[in-house]
């Protein structure tokens, strides 16, 4: 992941709040998911689910970081957007009863004094880092990545230290960072907007000198082009890796945040270089949407770990239960973390199926 410092003037202030509206907002067992298991038919497109939905309730982009303890970490936008924090458990299930710390709030002042959105905690040589969004409390709009370290084993013990910001080519609106490695080789994949560019965010990637660090140049990925990346807002964000059988797939957001909100695809095989935009294919079609069947709106901003078996791929997002919102989405705090497995086509694609339909009753769910 890399990003050359290069300033460039701050576009339009309405365009960023446009940005603001849209957003939501893997060093993980293996650092890229990667995919396992036999091909299957996702939960949702007739099989039975497999998990108690939602997982966590008002806990919008959702990352679940499975660790080397095999342990599930998981970290979320709480609604007050004020805070980070993070829960631990042995299973998944065990993610929505289990405790949760508040490990960092928002300045009172400052830099990193609002819009506390999209944080992903990432195990990296050694370290644990958390990369989320955040605006100075007196520019709330003038939102970039920042990040917070622990030396730690223990996340839950030690101490963030904050690192500053992770500085991208332009200061201009960026958030939604996500980290990987492919071939020894770690990489940034995180939504910005391009100066001059008639959108509000597109996703970007580039080469990493180290946790803090982008080198190299940053890539255009994807910018929202499609109608259906476009409804509302211009967006691409949120987005996550996963590898599977010699190709990588970047999921990613588009579209307002509401009902509209939905899932786009890219790949590319895993020998090509990623750092060139013309070896990645863009899906024509979105591939997670809305479901007035199982009504789920808006399912997004997600990411993939897998399941206690180690061979079953889960997919984790968020959406609402409900289609029609109240004023401004942004303040509607009913965005709930989900999961439900991931299949595979027969073309070697993922199968995300459609978003599953609430539990209809509470289990147990130990820890």
């Amino acid at each position: 992941m890399s990003r050359e410092d290069h300033p460039s003037p701050i576009p339009d202030r309405r365009l960023l709040l446009k940005g603001a509206l849209a957003a939501g907002a893997l060093t993980a067992m293996p650092t890229v998911a990667q995919a396992a298991g036999p091909s299957s038919s996702p939960a949702g497109a007739g099989a039975a689910a497999p998990y108690v939905n939602p997982l966590v309730r008002n806990r919008a982009d959702p990352h679940i970081h499975r660790h080397t303890d095999r342990r599930y970490y998981f970290t979320a936008t709480s609604p007050e957007y004020d805070r980070i924090i993070l829960r631990r458990s042995r299973t998944l299930r065990g993610l929505a009863t289990a405790d949760e710390a508040v490990i960092w709030r928002k300045h009172a002042t400052g830099v990193m004094g609002a819009h506390i959105w999209a944080p992903e905690i990432h195990h990296i040589d050694g370290k644990w880092y958390i990369y989320f969004a955040s605006a100075p409390a007196e520019d709330i709009w003038a939102i970039r990545i920042w990040v917070l370290e622990n030396s730690h084993p223990d996340p839950f013990k030690g101490t963030w230290v904050e690192r500053g910001q992770l500085k991208t080519a332009w200061e201009t609106f960026s958030l939604d960072a996500t980290t990987f490695t492919h071939r020894g080789t770690r990489y940034l994949a995180w939504a910005q907007h391009e100066p001059g560019m008639d959108n509000n965010t597109a996703v970007w990637l580039s080469k990493m000198a180290g946790p803090l660090t982008l080198t190299g140049p940053q890539v255009r990925l994807t910018t929202p082009e499609l109608a259906w990346e476009t409804i509302g807002f211009k967006v691409n964000e949120g987005p996550s890796v996963i590898k599977r059988d010699g190709r990588l797939f970047m999921s990613y957001s588009a579209s307002a945040t509401d009902f509209n909100y939905c899932m786009g695809l890219l790949t590319v095989d895993a020998d090509a270089d990623l750092m060139n935009p013309a070896n990645w294919s863009k899906s024509p079609t979105p591939v997670f949407t809305s479901n007035d069947t199982t009504k789920q709106y808006g399912p997004g901003h997600n990411c993939f770990t897998v399941a206690e078996d180690g061979r079953t791929d889960v997919l984790v997002y968020h959406a609402r239960q409900y289609k029609e919102i109240v004023g401004d989405p942004l303040n509607d705090p009913n965005r709930h973390t989900r999961i439900q497995r991931l299949g595979w086509k027969a073309d070697g694609t993922p199968d995300f199926g459609i978003p599953i339909a609430d539990t209809p009753t509470h289990g147990s769910q130990g820890v």
